[in-house]
Formats: structure tokens, sequence, C-alpha cells
């Protein structure tokens, strides 16, 4: 697989942190510090209370705002929720789908993170789909097999052209939040069953042109070795991504990798 072919992307997870206002100063903190970058393409994903600030905020930067769930639905009564063409109309170019808080805290299904990633694809936004196991899952040693199967359902009717708007990030349930971290090795062995399986489904022009990101606690410390492994295409940072010197330390190693 030739990485050349994939764009570095580091995307920012800020999770349910920052009211607008601090979501301001944040990013008046950040866009100087990756203004020079010049090849790795950067995302933040902030609270919907956040979305419009930093959407004004980053107007002509080279940070792009995604949001951090989104819909199946295109409207109706869904109380809480938001549809695909409302981030659109407010600017959001990118939303994440399946993040393992959501599966664990809000009872997300491999099928609906299927529905919600259709959703998202359909409008046209960059789609961010998380898969990973549970430590329970590999001390068993089903990695491959439970992400495998995360993989395949996510991308059931998603067609081939709609895969330039796929990301997937692997995301070791175990390594976030917990202070433990993949190994380079590990997080690299994944990563490459992931594009093999992508690879099986649409081909290996796909397979070698879609960007799989790690998102198992990549830090300024680890980063440059993560993001060495030919599978690793880039981030999905979560604390990280909420302390600016951090976030550009992984930005920059992305960009010049």
């Amino acid at each position: 697989m030739n990485k050349s072919l994939r764009k570095p992307l580091v995307v920012g997870n800020w999770k349910m942190n920052k009211t607008p206002h601090e979501c301001v100063e944040l990013l008046d903190e950040l866009i100087p510090m990756v203004s020079e970058v010049d090849r790795a393409d950067i995302v933040v994903c902030v609270p919907f209370v956040d979305l419009c600030s930093a959407v004004e905020k980053t107007r002509g930067t080279n940070i792009r705002v995604g949001a951090q769930n989104v819909h199946s639905a295109p409207k109706g009564s869904f109380t809480g929720e938001i549809s695909a063409e409302m981030l659109l109309e407010i600017g959001a170019t990118s939303v994440i789908v399946g993040h393992s808080e959501r599966r664990t805290y809000f009872g997300e299904t491999d099928e609906t993170v299927n529905l919600r990633a259709r959703a998202a694809l359909d409008a046209g936004l960059q789609t961010i789909i998380c898969v990973g196991e549970t430590l329970t899952d590999r001390d068993a040693g089903i990695t491959e097999e439970v992400v495998g199967l995360q993989t395949k359902i996510a991308l059931q009717n998603v067609s081939a052209e709609q895969m330039a708007n796929v990301v997937i990030a692997y995301e070791p349930v175990w390594a976030i939040g917990t202070g433990r971290n993949a190994s380079t090795a590990q997080a690299q062995e994944v990563c490459a069953q992931i594009r093999s399986i992508i690879g099986k489904i649409y081909g290996d022009f796909i397979a070698d042109r879609t960007h799989i990101l790690y998102g198992g606690s990549m830090n300024a410390a680890n980063c440059a070795d993560l993001l060495n492994e030919a599978d690793i295409d880039g981030g999905l940072i979560g604390g990280a991504s909420l302390k600016p010197v951090d976030f550009t330390v992984i930005v920059k190693a992305a960009n010049n990798n």
C-alpha cells in the first residue's frame, strides 16, 4: 500500500468540553501555531453549541470544523438530535460517528452507526467512523474479528464513490483515557487489517486511498512513532486536542511524516 497517496489527517475530538467563549479562546491560541502546516489536514470536532463559533473563527484558516455525532434521519421527532443537513448549513464539513463513548453510554450499535454514517455520506460530509475492541475482546484474541465486523457493518450500502469521504478511526476502547496505550506494532497491525478489509470490499485502489486514523490516546510523546507506520494516516485526538501546544506537536508530526 502506498502511503503517499493519502494526505495526513489529524482530527481533534473535544468531547463535552468548552463553552462557545472557551472554544474561541482555544482556537485563538491554536490557529497561529498551525498556520504554516501545509500538508496535513486539520479538523476540530466540537460540541454542537460550539459549531457556529468554531466555523466563524476558523474561516480563512487551514482548520476545518466537524461535529461529534449526527442522526440518520433528515428531520423529525428525534429530540436532542442533529441532522446532516443542519451541520452542513452552519458550515461543518466533517462528523464523527460510532465513537466508543457513544456505543458504551448511549446505546449505539453497529447498525445505528451504519445508518448515521450513510446519512452523513449522503449529505457529502467527511465521515469519521470509529471502530475498536474492548479489553475483553483483546484478551480473548478476537480483535481482528470484532474490528472487522464493525468495519464491514459500518460500510454496508456505502458506495465506492462515497468512500472518498470515509475515514476509519481505530480506537481500542481499552486505550482511551485509561493511560494504557496500544503499542505501535499493535496499532499498525489492526490498521493494516482494516485496510485489507476495505480492499476486499472495494478493491486495492480505494483501500490505498482511504484514511485510517489511530485514536487510542495518541499524544505529543508517542505520535511520531505511530504516524511513521505504513497504515496509520493520522490521529483522532481526544485530551491532547484541548491543549494547543500538544495538539500542534501532533499536527506537525503528521505534516512532516
